[in-house]
This record gives structure tokens, C-alpha cells and sequence, in this order.
């Protein structure tokens, strides 16, 4: 293999492992303009070795990955949701315009904004919606329609009984973002990147509630299809679709010359940091439908439109001071005190820098010059340090030892690039905890929501956990929009939570690499909670799906002096802390996963569900290829259907209890 095909190989794998963790995970690990850049390297390389030229190049396909999640129903795009060709400067317009005036004659042009969210495809039918679908990989997408209703933006009944397709960007606000990623910090969860990302996170929400909480919005931009009507313009159709009652694109212009194009695309980019929402260039679109037409596409791009890409803003600036942020999982966050600097639109004054791996990387220290810029035009990051401008007196950052919140120890756990506080008990981790302990998973205090456990922190009502069970009915009362019938209630509810089984409890406490399903395993496993804090790593990766990681983790919380004086104080409040050891009378379902829907004619779910557990078997939600039998009964529904299609064993109650009755 020659260092030509070598090179073209590993930059081909590069870009699908970055346009998957984009499209499919929702997670970006490199900015927008980098992955630009490693596109327009492959691009170059296929242009003078065109006999390297792969099926799976991101350059052949409609997008390198973005392929549909499974839990949702696939949809088949009877027009594809194709992507656009990238331009960086002025010379790749004029080669896109030269191109196009080859083909058709007397050309005219439409510059829009090119809106930063998640492309989606909106069907209605005699003017309703009837059908909305991601773009997935161009050809076939998610269906996401009750999510998609849940935006408020997007009509579910046109002002025409028209039959027409649309295409759309969903897209959040920034000040949106801003709101939820607050929230999602509180609560210890991983921000989000940026617009795009927090976009695509709501939208594929099997909740359409969770959705409907992100006030999404959406910005209708081409006409896929329509029926009865005469339209001959890309302009033409916009107005339409606005008629229709459709939130279309806020910038479009038409244009002739390359000049008007060039002054529309310089309009858009002096508008950028003003624009309360994310866009990450412009698209130029051939106007007259026909000429789209004759002008046609190629398998990923149509050959009658570009988008031309502004290039981020770097600024330069100096590292005042590196602090550390304990966020509410206990994580040690070191942030950069910066000069404060102006970028896209906005004063940059401080950044994180995520871990001490990331400063190793970047060699960071205090007293150095450094070039930022918007990571998404959102998040601010170092990207680069000018170690040319060093003059000896910068100073070296160490994490430190101890956390500066509450003293406790911090650790690093091999594997990990985090470094954490040990107690439970730190302030700084108090408003997550709480939160988490009241939630419905852990040990479900209905009432106890973010907004008064906000409150009573407010108020220092409480200061630990257990304080909750100290409240009084007029402590609660007392705050603002909580009478007496909401105080009695949730004091019921926090009574009420002290015997749940043990399970909950222990999924309540947070521990790290523990959830639910893993709280139950253990509680299943020991007499009481006692057991469990005395119980050696040895004894605790002994159970079953508990692995060593899980196990050190489990021993060195229950060690920790603030756990201790927690469990202790919550013995005092009298919580339940009894083990749910249950007896299991043979392994005959050992190693197989069973999924039940519908209502069964005489067994509850959870029944079923003891009975599955008791004979070893475990109990999923979903149906993967895993799954060795569906438990079906009436008015079951999609997972019926999944079931079928990937060949899954479906049985009903009585061959079920069959199963149990007889030797298997």
C-alpha cells in the first residue's frame, strides 16, 4: 500500500468516525471548521487519485454515517434529504457559478441563512400534518411526528387543504441553550456542545413531553414536493409555504450577479452575532425550479446549490488564573480566568479547560498568551498557546488534592480523565444530590422537584439529605407558591418514601457506575444495608453483572466518613434498610432476556416480571437481537412489531406458563 492510499484510508476512517459521533451520537468531538478541513483535504486527494476514490468516502455517500436509531420507525424520504457542497472563498463561488451558467442560461439565485440544527422533513396531507421524519442518512429517516408536534412552530394544520412536503431545520435558541445546559449542569448531566447538538438531543427523545420542555423551534427552507399547484421558483415557494402558516427562513435574497451574492453573504455574517440563533454559513440555491431540474444532482450533493462556510473568529488573549469548579457530581472542573476579550458577538472573560489531561495536552499555564474561539460559535475554547510569547514567569497547574469546597479527598479513577471530590456530603454537590435522591428512580418524593428543593436550599431549610426528613409541614408552607395542601402532600410523600425497598435507597445515594437496575441486583443480594457496607470487594463483584470497577466503587463510597454519618442519620429518620434477598427457586430462564407487551388476560406486569427474575431471567424494555422472548398480550404495540421483524420468538401467557410448568 502506497503512503498516498495510506493516508487517503486513515482520513476516510477519521471523517465517518467524526460524522458519526456528530449525526448518530450527537456528540462533536471536533469543531464544524475542522471537520470542513478534513473534507476538503479528502476532496483534494480524490481529485489527483480518482482511482482511490472508496464507496464508503464520506464524498460518495449522503452523509458519511447518520444512520436511524432503532427505537424509532424508519421512514423512506421520497425526495432524499441530501447535503450541500462546501465553499470556503470567493474563487470556489465563482467555480460553482461558472459551472451552473455552463448548464443553464440566464441563471438568478436565492442567499439564505444556513440554519445550525437537525434537518427534518414535514408531510402533510389536505393541508394536516400527517407524517414527520428526521433526515437520517438522506434516504431513510426516524419518524419523530409526535415530537415534531410538540414544537410549537411547526403547524399541525396548514391555512390551505394542500398536499405538500417541506423541509425544515429544527433548531433551539441560544438563550435556550443556555437555560438547559444550566439545568443540566445543576443536575451533574454532560452539557451540551452546542445549538445543533442540544437540538438533535430533544428532537430524538422517545418522550414528546421532554421535548416539548426544550421550545424548540423550526425554520421551513425548501419545498420537497407538492400537489396541484403551479410553482416555478424557489422564491415562489417560500412566500407559499408562509401563506400556508409556516415559520419559513428569516434571510433569503434574490440575486443575479456574483457581486449581489458575495454582499448578500457578507449581510448574513455581520448579522451573525446578532441572530438569536445559531447558523454556520450560507446557502446559495438556484431559484427557477426547472433549472434545478435540468441541472440535477450527484449521489450526495444537487448540483444546483453550495453553502459557503464563514470561518471562526480567533482572538487572542492571556490566561489570567486557573480555578477549579466543583460541579454537583463532584467533579473538579479547572476553568481559565481569561483577559476579557470580545468573539462572535460576545466578552469572553473565562473558559473551561474540561481536565488536567486536556492542560497536559495543551501544555497551559498561568501567564500565557493563548488564541480562543467559539467552539460551534457557542462554547469558548483555548485553541491554541503562543509559546513564542512565554517570558519565563508563567506558572505550572496542579489539580488539586484536596476538595476546595469541603476538604474531603479528591481521586482520580484509572481510566478516567476526571478528577472528583469523595463526599457526599459537599455543598457543592448538595443541590444534585438532593434532586437525585427525590427523583422518581431513586426514592420518588413526589413534589420534591428542582424548583423547591431551589427553595428550601434558599431558605436553609436543609443542608444535607437527610434533612429532608426533619422538614415540617410549615417549614414548606412557608414557601412561595406552597399552601397547606401542597406542604401536607409532600410530607405524606417524604413519609411515605421511608419504606421503600432498599434498592431505592441505594440507587438514591448516587453512587458512581450504579443505577437501578444494578441497586436491585444488590439488594437482592444482602440481608440489609449493614451487609452491604461491611460487605468486601471480593464479596460485592461476586454478584452477578457487578463488575470489579462497579465493586471498588461501591466499598470505597460505604467508606468514606461523610457516607457513614449520612446512613446514620438517616437510620435515625427511620427509613427502610432491609435487604430484598429473594429465593430463586431454579435457573431454568438463566441467560435469556424477556420483553412483555400488551395487557396479559391474568397476569399483572410486575408478576410476570417477579416470575421471570425468580426462575433468573431478566426483564428489558426494549427489543434487540438479545431478546429471547416477547411476552405478548392484548393491544400490544410496536414492540410486537420489532419482535416480528427481526424474528424473535413472541409467546403468549398460557405457553408461557407453560414454560414454567414444564422442563425447558
Amino acid at each position: 500500500m502506497s503512503n498516498i492510499e495510506k493516508k487517503y484510508n486513515e482520513l476516510k476512517d477519521k471523517i465517518n468516525y467524526y460524522a458519526s459521533k456528530y449525526y448518530n451520537d450527537d456528540e462533536p468531538e471536533i469543531s464544524d471548521f475542522e471537520y470542513d478541513m478534513l473534507m476538503v483535504e479528502l476532496r483534494n486527494i480524490e481529485k489527483e487519485h480518482p482511482e482511490l476514490i472508496a464507496k464508503d468516502s464520506p464524498t460518495q455517500v449522503i452523509v458519511a454515517t447518520g444512520k436511524v436509531n432503532e427505537k424509532f420507525s424508519e421512514v423512506t424520504h421520497e425526495v432524499p434529504l441530501q447535503s450541500l457542497q462546501d465553499v470556503f472563498n470567493l474563487e470556489d463561488i465563482k467555480d460553482f457559478l461558472n459551472r451552473v451558467e455552463k448548464e443553464v442560461d440566464n441563471p438568478s439565485y436565492c442567499v439564505e441563512t444556513k440554519i445550525d440544527g437537525l434537518s427534518v422533513s414535514l408531510e402533510y396531507v389536505d393541508g394536516i400534518l400527517v407524517r414527520g421524519s428526521t433526515r437520517g442518512n438522506g434516504l431513510v429517516g426516524e419518524d419523530v411526528t409526535e415530537n415534531l408536534k410538540a414544537i410549537k412552530t411547526i403547524p399541525s394544520k396548514l391555512t390551505e387543504r394542500v398536499t405538500i412536503t417541506a423541509r425544515g431545520e429544527v433548531y433551539l435558541p441560544r438563550e435556550e441553550l443556555d437555560r438547559i445546559n444550566e439545568e443540566r449542569e445543576a443536575l451533574g448531566e454532560k452539557i451540551f456542545a452546542n445549538c445543533r447538538n442540544a437540538a438533535a438531543g430533544s428532537l430524538r427523545q422517545l418522550d414528546s413531553n421532554v421535548t416539548a420542555s426544550r421550545n424548540l423551534s423550526v425554520f421551513v427552507f425548501n419545498m420537497q414536493k407538492i400537489e396541484g399547484k403551479n410553482i416555478t421558483s424557489h422564491h415562489e415557494s417560500i412566500e407559499y409555504m408562509k401563506k400556508l402558516g409556516m415559520n419559513v427562513i428569516p434571510y433569503s435574497k434574490k440575486c443575479k450577479t456574483i457581486d449581489e451574492i458575495y454582499a448578500s453573504i457578507q449581510e448574513i455574517g455581520d448579522l451573525r452575532p446578532t441572530l438569536p440563533f445559531d447558523i454556520d454559513g450560507a446557502v446559495i440555491k438556484i431559484d427557477d425550479l426547472k433549472q434545478r431540474d435540468e441541472l440535477g444532482t450527484t449521489v450526495k450533493v444537487p448540483k444546483w446549490a453550495v453553502a459557503y462556510k464563514y470561518p471562526p473568529e480567533k482572538k487572542e488573549t492571556s490566561v489570567l488564573d486557573i480555578v477549579i469548579q466543583v460541579g454537583r457530581t463532584g467533579a473538579l472542573t479547572p476553568v481559565a480566568i481569561l483577559d476579557p476579550v470580545p468573539v462572535a458577538g460576545s466578552i469572553i472573560s473565562k473558559t473551561t479547560l474540561h481536565n488536567e489531561d486536556f492542560i497536559k495536552e495543551k501544555d497551559i499555564k498561568i501567564g500565557d498568551k493563548v488564541y480562543i474561539q467559539k467552539a460551534g460559535d457557542v462554547i469558548p475554547e483555548i485553541v491554541e498557546v503562543l509559546k513564542n510569547k512565554r517570558t519565563g514567569n508563567e506558572k505550572n497547574f496542579k489539580m488539586p488534592t484536596k476538595c476546595p469546597v469541603c476538604g474531603a479527598p479528591t481521586e482520580r479513577v484509572e481510566g478516567e480523565a476526571v478528577v472528583r471530590c469523595t463526599g457526599i456530603e459537599c455543598p457543592a454537590q448538595l443541590f444534585r444530590s438532593l434532586v437525585h435522591f427525590a427523583s422518581r428512580d431513586a426514592m420518588d418524593i413526589e413534589g420534591l422537584g428542582p424548583a423547591v428543593i431551589e427553595q428550601l436550599l434558599d431558605a436553609e431549610l436543609i443542608k444535607n439529605v437527610a434533612d429532608i426528613y426533619s422538614l415540617k409541614k410549615e417549614d414548606i408552607a412557608s414557601l412561595e407558591r406552597m399552601g397547606d395542601k401542597s406542604a401536607d402532600n409532600l410530607i405524606n410523600a417524604i413519609n411515605k418514601s421511608k419504606s421503600n425497598s432498599l434498592d431505592k435507597l441505594i440507587n438514591s445515594f448516587g453512587i458512581r457506575h450504579v443505577g437501578g437496575k444494578s441497586a436491585k441486583l444488590i439488594a437482592q443480594s444482602f440481608e440489609n444495608l449493614d451487609a452491604i457496607m461491611n460487605a468486601s470487594v471480593e464479596e460485592l463483584s461476586a454478584i452477578k453483572e457487578v463488575g470489579e470497577i462497579m465493586a471498588i466503587s461501591i466499598h470505597e463510597f460505604f467508606e468514606n466518613d461523610q457516607t457513614k454519618d449520612l446512613i446514620k442519620k438517616l437510620k435515625q429518620a427511620g427509613l427502610n434498610m432491609e435487604g430484598l434477598k429473594k429465593e430463586i427457586k431454579d435457573n431454568r430462564f438463566d441467560g435469556m432476556i424477556f420483553v412483555l407487551t400488551g395487557t396479559l388476560p391474568t397476569l399483572g406486569r410486575k408478576e410476570a416480571s417477579d416470575i421471570i427474575e425468580s426462575y433468573g431471567g431478566k426483564v428489558s424494555g426494549s427489543v434487540s437481537k438479545k431478546t429471547t422472548y416477547v411476552l405478548a398480550g392484548e393491544e400490544a404495540g410496536s414492540k410486537l412489531t420489532k419482535a416480528q421483524e427481526l424474528g424473535i420468538k413472541i409467546i403468549d401467557e398460557k405457553e408461557f406458563l407453560e414454560l414454567i410448568n414444564n422442563e425447558i
